[in-house]
């Protein structure tokens, strides 16, 4: 069976199906910039927020766990299933994934019994429980979701771009552009690690610009695995 096909779709869509779910949450709950509130200003926000918020993070979760499948399926639809260094980027990519996924599923299962607990509690009560929403966001969020679930993702870029310059399997240019956009969606890390070292240097659009970057290789990667030249799929047949 030729993967090629359905791989470059899926590298196409996913990241397209994610940019959706992420733009009505940045709409409806001011993400990602309320991440770096106070927990009373995300408690609050969460509990009015209601059911459809709710189901706006279930999308968002899972339309990023898309990437997944292609992730999977990229060592056989390039024709390099028994390549070590595609192998074990595979295996770190599904890793970050699953990461990701772990960190946003925390505001449909986690988040929501917090932010009631919040809204219908007294001082005291709220107090705790603003304790535990940074416990739990530390943890979930900036360390599992944030730091893990993307360094891990770029590791898997850097290598899927630098064994496609080594192998000259699709245009060079995408290796390099691979390359450039892990690079700028790294920076994004300046604003995780700020969250546990007072004054890390942050750039504060390294954020929007490096996971945008990043999104943006992928759907050109399986756009050019997609449509790539027949000399191209007879080397990965091969």
């Amino acid at each position: 069976m030729d993967l090629r096909p359905v791989t470059g779709l899926l590298l196409m869509g996913a990241p397209l199906a994610f940019a959706v779910a992420t733009t009505a949450l940045s709409s409806t709950f001011d993400w990602p910039d309320i991440l770096r509130e106070p927990a009373a200003v995300v408690l609050a926000a969460a509990d009015s927020g209601g059911t459809a918020l709710v189901w706006t993070w279930f999308a968002t979760a899972w339309t990023y766990a898309l990437l997944g499948v292609p992730l999977l399926l990229l060592p056989a639809a390039l024709g390099r299933r028994d390549d070590p260094a595609l192998r074990a980027a595979t295996t770190v990519g599904a890793a970050s994934v699953l990461l990701s996924l772990v960190g946003f599923l925390r505001w449909v299962f986690v988040v929501p019994p917090l932010a009631h607990t919040w809204a219908a509690g007294d001082p005291v009560v709220r107090a705790a429980t603003e304790a535990a929403w940074t416990a739990q966001h530390q943890f979930g969020g900036a360390l599992l979701g944030e730091h893990l679930g993307q360094v891990l993702v770029i590791v898997w870029s850097v290598t899927v771009s630098v064994v496609l310059l080594r192998s000259r399997l699709l245009p060079a240019w995408i290796g390099w552009a691979g390359l450039g956009a892990s690079l700028l969606y790294l920076l994004n890390q300046g604003d995780v690690l700020a969250t546990a070292v007072p004054g890390f240097p942050v750039w504060d659009a390294a954020g929007l610009v490096g996971s945008t970057a990043w999104g943006l290789w992928v759907v050109a990667l399986g756009v050019t695995l997609r449509f790539a030249p027949k000399r191209e799929r007879r080397t990965m047949a091969a």
